[in-house]
C-alpha cells in the first residue's frame, strides 16, 4: 500500500545546494554557509519553526570549460542535481517545506524532479531578474545559468533535459517568470511565441506586486496544486550581493509584497534562494537582508495556515460524529474480506509515496506509482505581462 505524507506547517528542512558550476565565475558556492553563519536557522526557530539542517552537497564549483562553449561546465551541474534530488525528496516526505539555500539556479530541476516524487503535476513561480531562456544555440555565453527554464520546460541541453526521464518538468502554461528585467533578443522571440506566463517588472510595478502576484498564481494554477518558489536575489533591484546585480527591475518592497502572497499558499511544495555571493558582501548586510525576508515571508505563512487550521477543526469534527455506523451486512462482509478496500482521500497538504507500493491480492491491478491527486482546470492560451 502507499504511504501517505501529510505535511506539517511548523516544519522546514534546510538544505544547502553549494553550486557555481551553471555560473560563470566562484562565489555562489558559498552561499548556503555564510546563510546559515548569518542565523538563518535560529532566526526561523525563533518565529515558531521546527527546523531540520539536512546539511550541504558535496560542492560544485565553477570552472573554465572552453571545450564546451555553448554549455559549459555540464558535468558538474548534472551531479549536483543528482547528489539533491533525493535529498528534495527525503524532505518532502519528511512532511516539512523544503528550503534549498544555493548558489546557482541550476537547482530548480532537482528541486521540482524531487517534488514531482510525490506529486504528478508540479508549477513553479520563478522570481529572477533574468528569463534564463537561452539554449545552446541562442545562448551568447555557454552559461547554463542562463538556461534553466528553457531546461524545465525540455529545451536545451539534452544531458539537461535527460535528467528527468518524461520531459518536461514544468508544463509551460504552468510556469511564471516574475520580475523579469533582462532579456537577450532570442528570448523575446521565444516568449511571443510560448505560453509562458510572465509578470515582467515592469508589468508587476504597473499592476501592483501584491496583485501581480496573486494573478500569477491563479494563472499557473498554483492554487489547485502543489507549486516550487524559485527566488533568485538580484530580482531585487539594486541587491549587490550577487554576480549580476543590476539597476531599476524590482523594488525590495515589491519583492516582499510577492513573497507574502506565494508564501501563504497552502500548495507551496518548497522554496530555494539562489544567486547570494557572501564573497560580494564583506559587511553581511546582504545576508541580514535575505534573513529577514525570509523570517517575514515565512512566519506570515505560518499563521495563516494555522489559522486555517484552527478554523478547520471545529468542522472536522462535525463530519466525524456524523459518520454513520456501517450496517450489520457491511460489518460483516469487511470481516470476511469481502468489502473492497478504498485508500482514503487525498487532501489539500497531502501526498503519496510511490516507494513502498506493494501488489495486493493476486489478480488486483498494481496501483499507479504516481498518482494524480490534483489535476489541472482547463489550459489557456493566455498569456499576462508584455503583450506578445
Amino acid at each position: 500500500m502507499a504511504v501517505k505524507v501529510v505535511r506539517q506547517p511548523n516544519k522546514i528542512a534546510l538544505l544547502g545546494a553549494p553550486t557555481s558550476a551553471a555560473a560563470m565565475s566562484l562565489g555562489h558556492e558559498g552561499a548556503p554557509a555564510a546563510l546559515r553563519a548569518a542565523g538563518l536557522t535560529e532566526r526561523l526557530r525563533s518565529i515558531g519553526y521546527d527546523v531540520t539542517d539536512l546539511g550541504d552537497d558535496p560542492p560544485q564549483l565553477y570552472m573554465p570549460d572552453d571545450e564546451s562553449p555553448r554549455a559549459r561546465n555540464l558535468v558538474r551541474v548534472v551531479a549536483g542535481l543528482e547528489a539533491l534530488k533525493p535529498r528534495v525528496e527525503q524532505a518532502v516526505k519528511s512532511a516539512a517545506l523544503p528550503l534549498i539555500l544555493s548558489g546557482d539556479c541550476s537547482v530548480a530541476l532537482a528541486t521540482v524532479a524531487g517534488v514531482r516524487r510525490y506529486f504528478r503535476h508540479v508549477s513553479l513561480i520563478y522570481m529572477d531578474r533574468d528569463a534564463d531562456l537561452n539554449t545552446p544555440a541562442t545562448t551568447p555565453s555557454g552559461c547554463v545559468d542562463g538556461m534553466v527554464v528553457s531546461h524545465l520546460t525540455g529545451r536545451g541541453a539534452a544531458e539537461m533535459v535527460r535528467f528527468w526521464g518524461e520531459p518536461p518538468l514544468v508544463r509551460e502554461p504552468d510556469l511564471a517568470l516574475f520580475g523579469v528585467a533582462r532579456l537577450d533578443p532570442p528570448e523575446e522571440e521565444l516568449l511571443r511565441q510560448s505560453p509562458i506566463r510572465r509578470y515582467l517588472a515592469e508589468d508587476v510595478k504597473r499592476l501592483g506586486a501584491k496583485a501581480a502576484a496573486q494573478a500569477a498564481i491563479e494563472r499557473i494554477h498554483g492554487n489547485g496544486y502543489e507549486f516550487v518558489l524559485h527566488l533568485d536575489v538580484d530580482v531585487i533591484g539594486d541587491f549587490p550581493a550577487t554576480n549580476y546585480s543590476g539597476n531599476g527591475g524590482l523594488g525590495l518592497e515589491d519583492v516582499r509584497e510577492a513573497l507574502l502572497v506565494f508564501a501563504q499558499q497552502k500548495h507551496l511544495a518548497a522554496i530555494e534562494v539562489t544567486a547570494y555571493n557572501p564573497a560580494k558582501d564583506a559587511d553581511g548586510s546582504g545576508a541580514k537582508l535575505i534573513i529577514d525576508l525570509l523570517a517575514e515571508v515565512l512566519s506570515a505563512r505560518l499563521e495563516t495556515l494555522n489559522a486555517a487550521a484552527t478554523a478547520a477543526a471545529p468542522a472536522a469534527a462535525g463530519d466525524a460524529a456524523k459518520t454513520p455506523e456501517p450496517s450489520p451486512a457491511q460489518s460483516k462482509a469487511a470481516a470476511a474480506g469481502g468489502a473492497e478496500k478504498e485508500p482514503p482521500p487525498v487532501v489539500s497538504g497531502e501526498a503519496w509515496s510511490s516507494d513502498m507500493l506493494e501488489e495486493s491480492a493476486a489478480g488486483a491491478e498494481t496501483a499507479d506509482s504516481e498518482p494524480s491527486h490534483h489535476e489541472p482546470p482547463p489550459d489557456s492560451n493566455e498569456s499576462e505581462g508584455s503583450p506578445s
